[in-house]
Order: C-alpha cells, then structure tokens, then sequence
C-alpha cells in the first residue's frame, strides 16, 4: 500500500510525476481542487459548507477542507493507495491530515519532494501556455503541441500564456510558495517520512526516482 504527498514548487514536475505514479500503481489522485468542485456539485454537506465561503470570496478554514478530504479518502475507490494533491500546503493541515489518516487506517507512507533550484523553475513557468478553449498546457522548453498551433486535445488554434506565468509574478509566486513549502518539509523530515529527489533531471530520471523509493513499500 502507498499512500503518498508529492511536494514541490510550482513548475517542479508535480503533475507529470503524479502521473507517471498513478499509471504504474493505481493510485487514486486526490486533487484538493477537483474534490472541491466535485463535493459542491454533488452538494454534499462540507461541499455546501466550503461554498458558503467561496461564494463570499472568503478562504476556505483549515478544519471545513479537512472534513472534505477525509470524506474523499473514505471513498470505496482508494483501494491501491492514494496520492495527495495540493493538501496540506501547511503544517496545521498536515497534524489535520495526521488524525484524518489515523482514524481511516490509512496513514501516509511517503512524502517525496521535488527540488529545482529558482532560475530553472523561472524558464520553466515562463515557457508555459494554455490552449484557449480547453485549457490543456503546454510548455515551450519541454511539451509543445503534436502539430504545431494546433492543440492535442481539443484541436483548437488559439493559445494564451496566464498572467501569474509571466516571469516576475512567477518570482513573487516561488517565494511565497518556499515559505509554505519549507516548513512541511521539516514537519515530515522529522516523521521520517520525506525524500527529496533532484527534479531537474528528465521527467523519466524523476520517475525512475521515485519509483526507486516507492517500490520499497511494495
């Protein structure tokens, strides 16, 4: 059983390492996100609890998040494992997380941290743009569309580059990131539960990785 958090700064390879771990161990991807989205829909009590903030512009607490994640991670389908998107993103989240993952008998296994030095997260946010009508990403050093101008999922020509990826908001943005990002590290240090793999390399280096460390607990 593997059940996982992938830490790592914006532009790091989160999202195609997470991937990569779901398609060789049938992990369930829990993306704070998607869950949100998914329990407001649904309108399940701490979906319409979370949007009674939303709705105000207001953030949403600590406590009413973990609700939502410990009612995802009693879902029938985390049988294989899960992997943790986007939560915690800090240290009052992560002792939540510990008491959610107590009480389901479903505790943390690994937390593996993607580390890329400033300057190569930079070129890497900053190379990065959206196709207009489907949203799928694409980056102008390392995933550029099949056919060029023209996106591989939707087909669609017109293609925009967010504003929070032009090059000095994505500075502002890595900072604020490494102080949350920081103190988590040092909180699953201590657990003994983190390591921390060279996200510079190619994505298959990355993968080979992690697949290192989590083929132990196999």
């Amino acid at each position: 059983m593997i059940n996982l958090i992938l830490l790592g700064l914006p532009g790091a390879g989160k999202g195609t390492a997470s991937e990569r771990i779901v398609d060789k161990y049938h992990l369930t991807h829990i993306s704070t996100g998607d869950m949100f989205r998914e329990a407001m829909a649904n309108k399940t009590k701490v979906g319409l609890e979370a949007k009674s903030y939303i709705d105000k512009g207001n953030l949403v607490p600590d406590e009413v998040t973990a609700k939502l994640v410990e009612e995802r991670l009693s879902q029938p389908d985390i049988k294989e494992g899960y992997i943790l998107d986007g939560f915690p993103r800090t240290t009052v989240q992560a002792e939540l997380l510990e008491g959610i993952t107590k009480r389901l008998k479903k505790p943390l296994t690994n937390v593996i941290a993607l580390e890329v030095d400033e300057e190569t997260l930079i070129k890497r946010l900053s190379a990065r743009y959206m196709c207009k009508n489907c949203g799928a990403t694409y980056n102008k050093i390392s995933k550029q569309p099949k056919v060029e101008g023209t996106c591989d999922r939707c087909g669609g020509h017109e293609f925009y580059q967010r504003e929070d990826d032009k090059p000095e908001v994505v500075k502002n943005r890595l900072e604020v990131n490494e102080k949350m990002n920081a103190p988590l590290k040092d909180f699953y240090q201590k657990k003994g539960l983190l390591t921390v793999i060279n996200g510079k390399q190619t994505p298959e280096k990355v993968f080979e990785d992690i697949d290192a460390v989590l083929s132990n607990n196999q």
